[in-house]
Parts: C-alpha cells; structure tokens; sequence
C-alpha cells in the first residue's frame, strides 16, 4: 500500500511536471547578421546583442496573456552577401520564428525584407540605414536607428560648413549602404554650396585602391568620404598614405569602429578621421549605455563594437509588443509593434513613425585621437 501510494505521487509529479512544461510555450526570435566574412566583427557583436536581450528576459521571465514563455534566439549567418541573406531569411520563415532583428547590412536588410513581408513576420533592424529599406510599402519593416538621410545630410554639412572642405571627393563601394550614404553626402555637400572633384568606385571586397586614388591625387581633395565598412576603409587609408594624400577621411557607421584604428594603424593621424553613427546617447542617457557595455563585457569578455545596444533595444521593443498584444502571433503582435511609443531603451526613447523608421532618431559624431574613439557631438 505504502509503495502504492509512493509510486502515485510520483506519477502524478511527473504528470504535473509535464503539464508545465507544456504550458510555457517557447516563443523564437530570429537574428541575422554577417558572422563569417570580413565584416563578421561587427555581425558577431549585434549577435551578442540579441543574446543577452533574450538571457535577461528569460532570467526575469517573461508572460504573455497570463502564460509564462521561454524566448529562443534562432541565428543565422548572411555573410553580408544578398543572397545568403534571403535564403538565411527563408530558413527562419520555415523555423516559424515570431519575429526577426537583423540584418545588419543594408544590402541584405532589404531583399530579406520581402521574404518577411510576404511571410507577415515582424522585422527591425539594428543597422540598416538605407532609406529604401522602410520606403517599399511593406507594414513588417521597421528600424531603430537614423537612416542615411540623416546620416549621410550631417556629414556633408559638416564637411561645408564645419571642415571648411574647399574640394571633396567621394568613393563608395556599391553596395546598397555605402551608395545609398554617399549619394547622401553627396546632395548635403552641392546644397551647402560645397565643390566636389570627384566620385570613384570600389567593392566592398577589394584590396588594391591605388588607380582610384591616384586619379583623385591628381585632384587635390581635402577631404575624401568613402562610403563604406571598415574592412576597406582602413587599407584604403593605409594607401592613401603611401600616395601622400593628407586629406581628412570622412564616412558613414561603417568605418567608425575601434577596428578602423587597427586597419588603418600608423596611416591615421589624430583628427584625420571624421565619421558619423546613426544612434547615440549623452547627459542622462550615458548611464544607462555605459551600464549596458559594462554587463556586455561581463557576458561576453568582448567590448561593444557598435550595434550591440540597438540590438539589444531591438528584442526588448518586439518583446513589449507580443506582452500588449497578449499574443507572439505575427499578425497579432504586428499592429502593437508599429503603434510602440516612448520605449525607454538603453539607446533612448523608442517610437515608430508610420514608415516604421525611429522618430527624432540621434546621431554621433566622432573622431579618432590617439588611438581612441573621441566623441565629438550627439545631433537630432
């Protein structure tokens, strides 16, 4: 009888225990970014933003409509390349994931974004500035960062009216980012009444820059802007030096990373660099980054790259969403999603407009001094 009653309770233990497992649901959450390639630095710390989202809010326990659930990162390398991006997009679609952040390039950001799309499934990226991304009509899209309107129009006033550049050149590498930052640049410099001598092209896989740069040599900038990552910007500087070319070095997010210190290594003089990154935080805001990038390293042993705390921000906004909606259902989620205001996040104030783009979206400015990143100024 004794053993009868042993063996009960434990059957009716593993019943009860197999009812809650039942009952937390696991809810997936994909994430994209380059995580091999040049550039697998920077998709490896957007990476690792998602991931400690998703640690803590699991830690903290997370309940939608009364019902605890258990969140998944699903991760996917793009390479940076288009073409991995929508096939690494439709493996999520198949994984049935509630909703995606990523990409990190805009080049991959915006033909996954159809895949999406037509899949109804909830997208924000943490990096993608290109402004086609959040023009195509499609209701899933969103971004928390300032686009290359934003981004490339500063730099090219600033390059006017604040470097007093007497003749600028540009180079892009043709894909959807660092054309979509120079053209930018470009309409932001000829409306300020600036001179442009010049607009060369590269790939964002080439090595040897010297024919483009020596044609611009012979133009005498002062100022060249490179539309671009890191991965050539800093060769490219290194080539530049070798030439004799002193002109200040000007782009986009791309090349404003610690890592453009070690690419570009003895070739960049103090202040020579100036660059810009969509987001950004001073005053009260700078607690709460610094607190983010010290937890960051504690996980990690890794300091932040760059993107990481709009990644991070990223999960938490979708998140909030699925809890107002009571559901991690795509189409029911959705409407909460685009309706977010005044999300208080680590990169600051959340809200989407109607295109999905981030309203009054911040700005950074920076140089390098030595061997450092050096703020110059936060702009809105």
């Amino acid at each position: 009888m004794h053993l009868s009653f042993k063996l009960t309770a434990v059957a009716t233990l593993a019943a009860l225990s197999s009812l809650a497992l039942a009952q937390e649901q696991v809810v997936k959450i994909g994430h994209v970014a380059p995580v091999s390639g040049a550039i697998a630095h920077l998709g490896k710390d957007n990476e690792y933003g998602a991931r400690l989202a998703i640690e803590e809010l699991n830690a903290k326990g997370v309940n939608i409509n009364g019902k605890k659930v258990k969140l998944e990162l699903v991760a996917e390398d793009d390479a940076a390349d288009p073409k991995q991006g929508t096939a690494a997009a439709q493996k999520l679609v198949d994984a049935k994931v509630s909703g995606v952040i990523g990409h990190l390039n805009s080049g991959t950001t915006i033909p996954a974004s159809k895949i999406y799309s037509d899949a109804g499934i909830p997208q924000i990226s943490p990096s993608s500035t290109n402004p086609k991304y959040t023009r195509q009509g499609y209701k899933t899209a969103f971004r928390v960062v300032a686009d290359d309107v934003h981004l490339g129009g500063t730099l090219g006033r600033y390059a006017v009216n604040e470097l007093k550049g007497k003749s600028i050149a540009v180079i892009d590498d043709r894909t959807a980012y660092g054309q979509g930052v120079a053209e930018e640049f470009e309409k932001a410099v000829k409306a300020a009444g600036g001179n442009l001598v010049g607009h060369e092209f590269t790939t964002d896989k080439a090595t040897d820059f010297m024919p483009i740069l020596t044609t611009l040599k012979g133009k005498k900038p002062d100022i060249i802007f490179f539309g671009g990552m890191d991965a050539v910007g800093g060769p490219m500087m290194k080539q530049m030096k070798s030439l004799g070319i002193k002109a200040k070095f000007m782009g986009g997010d791309g090349i404003c990373t610690n890592e453009m210190i070690k690419l570009a290594g003895d070739a960049m003089a103090d202040g020579q660099v100036v660059c810009a990154e969509a987001g950004g935080v001073d005053g009260a805001l700078k607690k709460g980054m610094d607190d983010f990038s010290a937890k960051f390293k504690k996980r990690f042993n890794d300091d932040v790259k760059l993107y990481s705390p709009y990644v991070y921000d990223a999960v938490y906004v979708m998140v909030d969403a699925m809890q107002r909606a009571k559901s991690s259902e795509p189409a029911k989620y959705l409407p909460e999603l685009a309706k977010t205001t005044g999300f208080k996040g680590v990169t600051g104030t959340i809200s989407f407009d109607a295109k999905g783009d981030i309203k009054n979206g911040a700005l950074t400015l920076y140089t390098f001094k030595a061997g450092k990143r050096d703020q110059i100024a936060v702009v809105r």
